[in-house]
């Protein structure tokens, strides 16, 4: 990923948004610390696969518990 002071962004925006359209990212820079990022807009099917792919990675790290467990801290102190 590029990284592009400021200025020049500002300067040549209309050649940045062409190459962030071309499907490259990015990053603006302010005083040499980045501060933005351009990046090309994902259509609606891209972004739903990267979200489920994120509910999946994140689902496998977490300790599974049974159902049963579950359903009992669910309902604990209710009134039956």
């Amino acid at each position: 990923m590029d990284r592009i002071g400021a200025y020049e962004a500002k300067t040549h925006l209309p050649r940045l948004l062409d190459r962030v359209a071309r499907g490259e990212s990015l990053t603006i820079t302010r005083r040499g610390k980045p501060v933005a990022r351009l990046v090309p807009v994902a259509g609606d099917r891209e972004r739903a696969r990267e979200a489920a792919a994120r509910i999946v990675e994140r689902r496998c790290h977490l300790k599974r518990v049974p159902l049963a467990d579950l359903l009992a801290t669910i309902h604990e102190g209710h009134r039956y």
